[in-house]
Parts: structure tokens; sequence; C-alpha cells
């Protein structure tokens, strides 16, 4: 039987006002008494008015988008391949943009607890899955891109494969030492991406050398900055004996790498990772990532749940493309862009 707010008054030993003074914040609970509460309600697995919310949602029409960095590239492909699915069927899009300075747990889950939408869609945020549990009694539908979570459905990209195959095209094309252009070392797809780098050099007999993993010192959006690739490269090629070609661990580094090459009036082959709408008019070669078709994937996703809340979860893993353009000039075909084809791995 679900926990209520008797229950809640009762452990506690307040009155059942108190309790709702707690849920309704109000000014008149001292804070002790309104930690005591809140804490016992989450031990008998309440969540306060989560039938009114249920109700509410049923007819709002909504779903929510949750990113923690509206501005960065990666995130407004994927809202468009949302927002494109979306106008097929009779829901609104609204964005919520966390900020990722304070509590971003506490953030998510405030905004799953307003209730204001049926569904919601939480993009490129990293949680331990004890956090993803606690999100599960609130009873609305997640589902998640670039994050996987067993009981949620997911799509995302396998970004230790795409910068094993980016590390391993550079060496069969002759490069010797490649570099690496990281962001932040703490940042889930960097530490895939990493794990990518170092696995391919490893498979081809090759020595990891730690000075040719390198990232700038801005840290804005978690490094996957042009800043960031400039202040890298400059890194890289100052080195005594610089590389002989290098993998970024975005295309906005790369192309700030690639600035920095022309400041600096030296060049070395470059590889990027995500293929954003730009990086063909600089003829990168990169690994693309399907932004795109994963922000409508994930709406069909959802929209499949709200109609049948029951059906087998789907966890989808894209495998990045190879695009071979003129930044590897070995692999260059006329500066026009070469693939290997795009695959996708269902997981249940």
């Amino acid at each position: 039987m679900n926990a209520t707010i008797y229950d809640i008054a009762r452990e506690a030993g307040v009155s059942i006002a108190t309790v709702s003074r707690v849920f309704n914040n109000n000014d008149r609970v001292t804070e002790k008494t309104r930690t005591k509460v809140l804490s016992i309600a989450k031990e008998l697995g309440y969540h306060p008015r989560a039938q009114a919310q249920s109700l509410a949602r049923q007819s709002t029409k909504i779903i929510t988008a949750i990113v923690p960095i509206i501005s960065n590239y990666f995130f407004m492909e994927v809202l468009a391949g949302m927002q494109d699915e979306l106008a097929n069927h009779d829901y609104d899009l609204h964005i919520s943009n966390v900020k990722t300075t304070e509590d971003i747990y506490n953030q998510v889950e405030g905004i799953v607890k307003r209730g204001m939408s049926e569904g919601i869609i939480v993009i490129s945020i990293h949680f331990p899955d004890d956090k993803w549990n606690e999100l599960k009694p609130y009873d609305i539908p997640i589902t998640l891109i670039d994050e996987y979570y067993s009981d949620f459905d997911s799509v995302s990209v396998d970004s230790t494969e795409g910068a094993y195959n980016a590390t391993r095209f550079l060496i069969q094309q002759g490069y010797g030492k490649i570099a690496l252009i990281s962001a932040a070392f703490d940042s889930e797809p960097v530490k895939e991406r990493l794990i990518g780098y170092r696995r391919a050099l490893e498979d081809e007999g090759q020595m990891v050398d730690e000075a040719l993993i390198v990232t700038g010192r801005d840290n804005d959006r978690d490094g996957f900055t042009e800043k960031n690739g400039y202040e890298a490269m400059k890194t890289i090629l100052n080195m005594e004996e610089p590389p002989d070609a290098c993998f970024c661990a975005s295309d906005i580094q790369a192309l700030g790498a690639l600035k920095a090459m022309q400041d600096m009036d030296r060049s070395i082959p470059i590889i990027g990772f995500d293929d954003l709408s730009f990086s063909k008019y600089l003829g990168l070669t990169t690994m693309r990532q399907p932004m795109y078709d994963m922000g409508k994937l994930a709406i069909d996703k959802l929209i499949q749940r709200l109609k049948n809340n029951t059906k087998e979860l789907s966890h989808t893993v894209f495998s990045p493309e190879l695009i071979v353009r003129s930044t590897t000039p070995a692999a260059s075909i006329a500066g026009k862009a070469t693939s290997s084809g795009v695959n996708k791995k269902i997981l249940t």
C-alpha cells in the first residue's frame, strides 16, 4: 500500500497540518521539522501531490527536454530532431536548462516532481544507477539520450568505438605519433573516448604516451569549446617533437585546433568527433554522431511509452560513422567526404 501523509505524520510525531505545510513550503515550519518530515517521506517512498500531478500530465500534451548546456552544438542538433519528430504528434516541447554549477540531480528531480509534462527526455546528464532509481517512483516516462540506465528507454552513441576507429584510422594511414585533444577528464564522453584512443594504440602495438593527451585551460562546457581546442593545439605544436596527427574529442575543439594551426602557420592531420553542420565546410574528417536521428528516435520511444507503459524497454546504441575529408590528406579524395556506413545496435 502506498504511504500517505497520515503515515508520515505518525512517524514524524507531528500533525497532518504540519506535514501539509512542509510539502507546501510554508515558512511556519522549522528547518529541523522540515528535514525530518522530508526524510521520512523519502524513506516511505511518498511523493507529494503525485496523484494530482499524474492527472495533470494526462492533459498537458507537453514533453520536457532537460539539457545541461543549451548553447552546445550537440544539443541544438539533437533538439532539432526532437522538434521535427514532435511535428508528427500532438505534443509541444518544453526545454529546461539545468545549471552545471549547482546540484544537477536536485534540479532534475525538481523538474520531475513538478509534473508539468507527460514525459521527459534527459540529454547528456549522467548519474549513477541509484540516482536514476530514485526517479522511478514519480511514475513519469523518461527517455535518456547519451546515457544508459536499464529501467528507462535510451538512445546513445558508442563513444569508445568511435574513438577507437578514429585513432586506428590515423594509424592505418601511416601516422606514427598520434595526439588526443581531450575535454574535461571527468566528462563521461571523454572517459569513453580516452578508452577507445588507448585501446586502438595498444591493439596496433604502440605505447600510450600520456604527454600526447592534451586539453586546454578553458573548461567552459566541460572543455568542449573552440578556445579549449585552440589552446591544446598550440601546446601540441610547441612540443619539442610534435605528433604526426591528432584526434580531437569533438568537432568544436577541432575548429579551434585548425585556427591554432593557421595562426602558427603549421599543420598536422586532424580528425574530430560529431560531424557538426559546419564540419563539411572545413573539410574536417570526423566521426559522425547521428545527433538529429537520436533526437527523433528518442521522441518516438517516449511517445510509444506514453501509449503503452508496459511495452518492453528499448536501448539503442549507434555506431559512429567515419567521414573522411581533407584534414587527413593521405585519405583525401578531392576533399569529398566518404563514409563507412551507419550501424545501429539494439539492446534489450
